[in-house]
Formats: structure tokens, C-alpha cells, sequence
């Protein structure tokens, strides 16, 4: 009789991939976890109790088919499990890596939820795709047909190469349009190599190039090319620009030098390790060496910002945030990773201004309080008088969130509809703008989100594209 590879919660405890110490990580931008032997990835799939509702499933964006495949790694049938993972998800090895599965699906699994330890869904995830590559069973993508129409896909981000690859795969010409010279958006230029190494990025970019996907990179599009000229060119144009304008403070001494957004902090730091001449990282301006840093904010941003300056070599680091750590948007586990690398947390705390003439010598912070719940069960930070006090810093770095560029300016196109929040709006099921055969997906439609939810934007608009076609040819037949 076979063995049973499942049900091993009871007796195998939870086992993550081996983590590198922090004296160690923190030396290099390498990531931070090792990978599982094929022996170890089974045992932790074959936890699994394979639930008749698995909420892991249902708690994931891409609703991925997470029993299956965990059943045939613990099966040693990793081949089919690789097939099973990509048929839900264009990019599972990134999403293994960078997606905060303690919020989604690891936070719902229902063995986790009994005390057991959850199944270690993400690195499981990412050692089948990353096996996958290394044998071979990723291949090029090669439509069984080519078709004449094009879609112009504007972002290079996770929304935008999610509908490129599907697209293409279906034998549509696609043209991919980006501002900056490498496509992956915020998967090159925002996440740091600790959390996602860079090459496994651009392995994706040049399968999808390789799959006949043309990129138009260092085209801003309102400057280099116009909008109406990129409608002109396709039959169909999908928006997944992302939200690259970063909320701002409105406080004393906020225009001090040593006071900049983490955008420019993070995009300056990956591209050094890209080996690019960054004159404002060279300069220390945007160089936390040495430096006694400040990083405000308390999401997955602020978590790159502090973790990026301790391997800089910053003098000290650290982290305010208005709530508690019960509350903070950031995932749990990168701030055990933080703290472990040295990182300070510094809760119920705000900036109340900047100390400093020309360049940032500290920051006024109030201490805060938890008030009473609101109606939707959140309590709002109240501050608590006479309790300031300045913080030192010399580098303070703004981790306060993205919001929307304002597009149908930038674009010369009103008939654009957004949002009062600037955000394009969108038909939440097939993604089209108010304008005929435009499709928006990602952050620009949700506002900064996760890049798990940007890739099933991209491929449900990719769907709805497709069913448009198969609608008109049923048409044309009739």
C-alpha cells in the first residue's frame, strides 16, 4: 500500500527555508532565504491537509489551485505541479518571493488556524517555478496562430506584462510602452534585490521578448508619444502605468535637505546595484552610509526603505509609524526581518516637523495613542500633548504612499475618466475605461496595491480582450 504523502501537519512541523543570519545578509542585497531540497519541499507540501474549503484558494487574488500543486510536489511530481501553479499565475516564482502570504493565503490556512503552523504555501511556490527554469519546462512562448490585431500595453509593470504575455500567447501583436529603460516597473526599480533579485525579473522580460512581445522602453508616453497616437496604432490599449506620485508631508522644515521620498531613495539603490552611474547616490545624497536614518511610515515601502539602509551602512535606523505594531500595513514578517537586522520600530509616533536651516539635523515627533474604534473597528491615532521630543536624523526618508499621476492631463485626453482619488475608473470585471477598447488595470485602477493583485488585472482585461475578439468573429460568421 503507498504511502500517504498528505496529513503530515500533526507530525512534521512547520520548516521554512533556511534563512541566512543577519550579520551575514545584511553585508549584500542577496536574498535572504535559501531554497528547499526537493526532499524538504515535500515534506512541507505534504503538510497539507487538504481541506474540502481551502481557504487558501479562496484568500488569493489569483485564486491559485495552491491544493493541487502542494498534493504533487509532496508526490515528487513537480513537472506537473510547475503546470498547475502557471496556469493561474503568469509570474508564481515572483509571487513566491514578494507577496505577503501571511496576509493571504498562508494567514488562511486552515491547519494555521489550529495551531499546527502553517504550510509554508510561498517558498514552496517558489521552489517549484525556480526548479522549473532550471530544467527547462518554462518554455518561450509560441502562439499556434499569429493574429493581425495589436494591443499597446502602456506600463511595464506586473499589470501590464501580465496581459502582454496572455496576449500573446493567444497570438496577438503586442507593443509594450514604458518611461524607464528596463521593463519590470516596480519589480526592478521599487523592490530590492533582498526581497527579489533582479535577474529573476529580467528572465521574464526577455521570455516574453523572445515570445515576440516588442518593448518601447524610455518612452514617456504625453512626452515622447502621445496617447491618441498610441490608440491610433492598436485596436486595443491597456493602462497599467502604476502610481508613482508619492504622498506628501505638510510639516515645518519638510524642504531641509537630507528630507527625500522613498521612490527616489529605493530607485537610486537598485539601480546602483544594476552597475548604473547614479550621480545622487555617488554624491550621498541619496546614500544612507553612515548616516543616522529616519524612515517614515509604516508599509511594505517603509520595510525596503529600512532594510535597504542597514546594508548601506547607515549609522542607525529608524522606523515611525503612527499605530502600533498590531495595526501597521507591513507585512509581519518583514518586520521581524527588519528588527533583526538592526532595525528600530518606534510605534504611536508622528512627525510634527523638521529641525535643521538647510540640511535635516532631526525630526519633532509627537507620541500618539490609540482612540476609540471607529465604526469600521479602527482606531485612530490621537496625539498625546507635551510628550515631544526631537529624533535625530541626518537622512529621513518618506515612506507615506503612492498616489495616481493625474493622466488625462498629462495625456491630453479628459474624456479619461478617474476617480475622486485620481484613479482610473474601470468596469471591476472586464477592466474598460470609459473609452471604447481601452482597459485599465493594477495600482492606477486600485490605487498602490499588491503586485499579485496587479497581475490578475492584467489577466482578466487580456480575457475580456479575447472574448471581445471571439464575440466579433461570431458576429462576422452570422
Amino acid at each position: 500500500m503507498a504511502k500517504q504523502p498528505m496529513l503530515k501537519f500533526v507530525t512534521v512541523d512547520k520548516a521554512m527555508p533556511e534563512k541566512r543570519p543577519p550579520d551575514l545578509r545584511v553585508g549584500d542585497f542577496d536574498e535572504i532565504y535559501g531554497e528547499y531540497a526537493r526532499e524538504k519541499a515535500a515534506e512541507q507540501a505534504g503538510r497539507c491537509s487538504q481541506c474540502g474549503v481551502p481557504y487558501c484558494q479562496s484568500h488569493c487574488p489569483l485564486h491559485n489551485n495552491i491544493p493541487d500543486w502542494l498534493k504533487l510536489t509532496a508526490e515528487g511530481r513537480l513537472r506537473e505541479a510547475y503546470e498547475i501553479s502557471q496556469a493561474t499565475n503568469t509570474f508564481p516564482e515572483i509571487c513566491g518571493r514578494i507577496c505577503p502570504q501571511d496576509r493571504l493565503c498562508e494567514g488562511n490556512c486552515v491547519i494555521e488556524q489550529s495551531g499546527h503552523g502553517t504550510v509554508t504555501i510561498g517558498s514552496v511556490e517558489k521552489y517549484i517555478t525556480d526548479t522549473a527554469w532550471e530544467e527547462g519546462w518554462v518554455q518561450p512562448i509560441a502562439p499556434s496562430v499569429e493574429r493581425p490585431e495589436s494591443v499597446g500595453v502602456i506600463g511595464a509593470g506586473p499589470g501590464g506584462l501580465a496581459a502582454a504575455d496572455m496576449l500573446r500567447r493567444a497570438g496577438l501583436q503586442v507593443t509594450v510602452y514604458d518611461r524607464y529603460d528596463r521593463s519590470g516597473g516596480l519589480m526592478i526599480y521599487g523592490i530590492p534585490g533582498f526581497k527579489l533579485e533582479k535577474d529573476v525579473v529580467m528572465r521574464r522580460n526577455a521570455q516574453l521578448e523572445q515570445g515576440g512581445v516588442t518593448f518601447r522602453l524610455n518612452c514617456d508616453v504625453g512626452a515622447d508619444i502621445s496617447f491618441e497616437d498610441i490608440r491610433a496604432a492598436h485596436n486595443f490599449v491597456v493602462i497599467a502605468t502604476g502610481v508613482y506620485k508619492s504622498r506628501d508631508l505638510q510639516a515645518p522644515g519638510i524642504g531641509a535637505g537630507g528630507i527625500v521620498r522613498a521612490i527616489d531613495y529605493l530607485t537610486a539603490s537598485n539601480r546602483k546595484s544594476f552597475g548604473d552611474d547614479v550621480p545622487e547616490f555617488d554624491s550621498g545624497e541619496l546614500n544612507a552610509e553612515g548616516r543616522r536614518v529616519v524612515v517614515i511610515g509604516g508599509g511594505d515601502t517603509a520595510m525596503d526603505c529600512v532594510r535597504t539602509a542597514t546594508r548601506q551602512g547607515a549609522k542607525s535606523v529608524k522606523c515611525l509609524y503612527r499605530r502600533d505594531r498590531a495595526n501597521m500595513p507591513g507585512s509581519q514578517r518583514e518586520v521581524q526581518n527588519a528588527e533583526e537586522e538592526g532595525v528600530e520600530f518606534v510605534w504611536l509616533t508622528a512627525p510634527k516637523g523638521f529641525a535643521g536651516d538647510t540640511a535635516v539635523e532631526g525630526v519633532m515627533v509627537q507620541k500618539m495613542r490609540l482612540g476609540p474604534p471607529d465604526a469600521t473597528g479602527r482606531q485612530a491615532p490621537e496625539v498625546i500633548e507635551g510628550a515631544d521630543y526631537l529624533e535625530e536624523a541626518d537622512l529621513v526618508i518618506k515612506a507615506l504612499g503612492f498616489e495616481p499621476e493625474d493622466l488625462p492631463t498629462l495625456w491630453g485626453c479628459p474624456e479619461l475618466e478617474v476617480t475622486r482619488w485620481g484613479t482610473i475608473k474601470a468596469d471591476f470585471r472586464t477592466h474598460q475605461t470609459a473609452l471604447e477598447n481601452v482597459y485599465a488595470v493594477g495600482d492606477i485602477v486600485r490605487g498602490a496595491s499588491l503586485v499579485v493583485w496587479a497581475i490578475r488585472d492584467g489577466r482578466e482585461a487580456a480575457e475580456a480582450i479575447l472574448a471581445k475578439l471571439a464575440d466579433r468573429a461570431v458576429v462576422a460568421a452570422e
